[in-house]
C-alpha cells in the first residue's frame, strides 16, 4: 500500500503562513502497521503456538482484525477516494471490481485447499472436528454456499468482510462528497444499532448467529479508516499531535491491558480493574474494542518517532514490506496456519516443535514479501524505461 501526500505549491505572498506539510516521501507507517497486524493475524491463529501469547489481543481490547480492518479503509481513500478524482467514476469503478475480485479468488484459494488438505490429512491421522465444521465434511453440496459467501467457515471469514466493505465504499464516497460529518454519523448510527440489537446480521449457513465479522457494525471501523485518510489528505499534514488526547489514550491503553492480559494463564496475580467485566464482543465491534484501536491508531500516526522508526529503521522497513502485499501474505499466512495446526494436533506441539513450526512460518512471510516487494520494483522499472 503506498501512502504519498504532495506538498503544497509554494505562496506567491510571502506574508501569508504556509500551510503545514508532510513530507512528499510515503508514509510508511500505514504499512508497518499492517504488516505487524498480518504476522499477529498468523500467529493468533494458531491455537497452540506459544507465540500468540504476545499479541496485542493479550495487552488489550482490539486485535489484528481490528487493525487491519482500520487500515483498509484508510488505504481504500488513497487507492480510490482520491482515484474518483483522478482517473473518473467509471474506471475507478473498474479498479475497485478488480480489487474485489483479487480478494474473491484469495478466498475461494484458501476455503478449497483447507477443505481439500483437511480431508486429505485426516485420511491418514485423526484430526478434530472444530477443524473442519460437519457441513464442509463431505460432498460438493457446500460450495455454492461457500462461493456465495452463505456460508463463512471460521478462521476464513475476514476477506468477505472486506469485499463487502469495499464494494459499499463508492457509497459512503457520495455520502463524504456531500457532508462527511453526514456520512459518519449515518455509518456509526448503524454500528450503535447493531450494538443494540446484535441479531441484525449477514445470514450463514455454518452459524445461526450469522457472519462472525458483522459487516453492518464493521462498516464503521472502515469508515473511521477512510474518513481519517481523507482528513489527512485535506490537511496536508499529520494528526495534531495534542497533549491531553495522547495522555487521554494512554491511560484508556493502560486500562484495557490490564483488564485483557492473561493473568491466569502466567500465574500472575489478578490485576484487572473490573474482575467481573465480561470480554467486549467481537463480532459485532463493541464500543471499547473500537475505543482501544482508534486510540492506538492516533498515537502512532500523529507521532513524527513514528514516523521516522516506519521509513528509517531496518525493522520497520521490513515489517512495511509485509504489509504493501496484504492480500498474499494474507492467503499464504492462512494457509500455514492450517498446516501448522495440523502438524500440532498430529505431532505434538513441544518446544522444539514450536520453534520449527514459527520459525518456518515467519521465515516464509518474510521471504514471500522480499520477493514480492522486488518483483515490483522490476515491474515499476520497466514500465518507467518504456516512457
Amino acid at each position: 500500500m503506498t501512502v504519498q501526500h504532495h506538498p503544497p505549491v509554494a505562496s506567491q505572498q510571502p506574508s501569508l503562513p504556509a500551510k503545514p506539510a508532510v513530507s512528499s516521501s510515503r508514509d510508511h507507517r500505514i504499512d508497518a502497521m499492517r504488516g505487524v497486524a498480518l504476522l499477529m493475524m498468523f500467529v493468533d491463529h494458531i491455537p497452540q503456538s506459544l507465540l500468540n501469547r504476545f499479541t496485542m489481543r493479550n495487552v488489550g481490547f482490539a486485535d489484528a482484525a481490528e487493525v487491519f480492518v482500520l487500515l483498509a479503509g484508510y488505504a481504500s481513500w488513497l487507492a480510490y477516494g482520491r482515484g474518483f478524482r483522478k482517473y473518473g467514476t467509471v474506471e475507478c469503478l473498474k479498479r475497485i471490481y478488480r480489487r474485489c475480485l483479487q480478494l474473491y479468488i484469495g478466498q475461494a484459494i484458501m476455503v478449497f485447499v483447507s477443505v481439500i488438505s483437511i480431508r486429505l490429512w485426516r485420511s491418514y491421522t485423526p484430526v478434530p472436528v472444530d477443524f473442519l465444521e460437519p457441513e464442509l465434511a463431505h460432498g460438493l453440496s457446500w460450495v455454492w454456499r461457500v462461493m456465495m459467501f452463505d456460508a463463512l467457515p471460521s478462521n476464513l471469514n475476514i476477506l468477505p468482510l472486506y469485499i463487502v466493505l469495499l464494494g459499499g465504499f463508492p457509497v459512503f464516497y457520495l455520502l463524504m462528497r456531500a457532508q462527511r460529518s453526514l456520512a459518519l454519523l449515518l455509518s456509526g448510527a448503524l454500528w450503535m444499532l447493531v450494538n443494540l440489537d446484535p441479531g441484525l446480521n449477514f445470514p450463514n449457513w455454518l452459524d445461526p448467529d450469522g457472519w462472525y465479522f458483522n459487516p453492518l457494525a464493521w462498516q464503521f471501523l472502515f469508515a473511521l479508516g477512510v474518513a481519517a485518510s481523507a482528513q489527512t489528505e485535506q490537511r496536508g499534514a499529520d494528526f495534531p499531535r495534542i497533549r491531553p488526547l495522547v495522555w487521554l489514550c494512554g491511560i484508556y491503553l493502560v486500562f484495557s491491558a490490564l483488564q485483557a492480559f492473561p493473568w491466569a494463564q502466567w500465574h500472575l496475580p489478578d490485576l484487572r480493574p473490573f474482575g467481573q467485566m465480561t470480554t467486549p464482543e467481537k463480532s459485532w465491534l463493541s464500543p471499547l474494542r473500537l475505543l482501544d484501536v482508534m486510540a492506538i491508531f492516533y498515537l502512532v500516526q500523529s507521532s513524527n518517532k513514528a514516523r521516522a522508526w516506519a521509513a528509517q529503521s531496518v525493522t520497520g522497513q521490513i515489517l512495511a514490506r509485509v504489509g504493501r502485499h496484504s492480500l498474499e501474505i494474507f492467503v499464504v499466512g492462512t494457509l500455514l496456519d492450517l498446516y501448522a495446526r495440523l502438524v500440532f494436533n498430529t505431532f505434538g506441539d513441544g518446544l522444539l516443535l514450536q520453534v520449527l513450526v514459527n520459525v518456518t512460518g515467519l521465515t516464509i512471510l518474510f521471504a514471500l514479501a522480499a520477493w514480492l516487494d522486488k518483483r515490483r520494483s522490476r515491474s515499476k522499472h520497466v514500465a518507467t524505461a518504456k516512457l
